[in-house]
């Protein structure tokens, strides 16, 4: 019993070390990130979404499924954001306009906060990895982690497919990201930049790359979003509509 509880303490302590020492040699990409590279909210939208669309190498599945959806949709112009549901990968953080986002880096776990819908995503750095069989398809799929020098890599599997998004994906895509800190070599500002790669045969031809940048928020702050509020208070205005006494049609006279 001794013996056991030593070693499981040694284990723990070999774990915690290791995870301090790769911490120590890992870039530092904690802050308020926005795709404005001004460093200021606000818009911050580009060309990404058409320019990914007209040279994506969708296959007959992938466009399909997409027609299908956009038949549905189409013409009440809706989406998504408008139920309140968040982008998912990889449109999080590709198409989140000028909501920034947020890393939080601890040695076992990088965790990303989008303030678009207050979408968080974990990244596990240590500990033992989910069984696929056990994991259960979502937006933002699992993602595991590790440093290759100062570049965080971080692979996502287990998406739901999606394809109200241009960077569609079927449950079967992996996202792999490369976040690393650079120079801006125009004005030598520190970015962030990040290189995605979908790997999807069912949707794709071939394997799709891009790069998305980002600078520090300069007030370094993120703001609550939360998209059901609004809904939840338009309700409450109804019922106290519906409290107020009814004021009959009789004049007070009885006439």
């Amino acid at each position: 019993m001794l013996f056991s509880m030593r070693k499981a303490a040694l284990a723990s302590c070999l774990v915690l070390g290791f995870s301090q020492a790769v911490q120590a040699a890992a870039a530092d990409l904690s802050g308020v990130w926005t795709a404005n590279l001004e460093g200021r909210g606000g818009p911050a939208l580009d060309a990404f979404g058409p320019t990914f669309a007209t040279k994506a190498s969708y296959t007959p599945l992938a466009k399909a499924h997409m027609a299908e959806y956009r038949q549905l949709v189409d013409a009440a112009g809706d989406s998504p954001g408008a139920h309140c549901v968040p982008t998912g990968m990889p449109g999080a953080l590709l198409l989140s306009g000028g909501y920034p986002m947020e890393f939080i880096q601890r040695p076992e776990q990088v965790t990303i906060i989008y303030e678009a819908h207050g979408e968080i995503r974990r990244v596990y750095l240590a500990g033992p990895k989910v069984d696929p069989a056990d994991l259960i398809p979502s937006r933002d799929g699992y993602s595991t982690g590790h440093w290759e020098g100062d570049t965080l890599v971080v692979e996502t599997t287990g998406l739901k497919e999606s394809v109200d998004q241009t960077t569609a994906h079927s449950e079967e895509a992996k996202i792999i990201e490369r976040y690393s800190v650079i120079k801006d070599p125009a004005t030598g500002k520190r970015l962030l930049n990040g290189e995605v790669t979908i790997i999807d045969p069912l949707f794709y031809s071939k394997v799709e790359k891009f790069t998305r940048q980002w600078a520090p928020l300069a007030n370094g702050r993120m703001m609550a979003y939360d998209c059901t509020e609004p809904a939840w208070e338009d309700h409450l205005d109804e019922l106290r509509k519906q409290a107020q006494p009814k004021v009959s049609g009789k004049s007070s006279r009885g006439e």
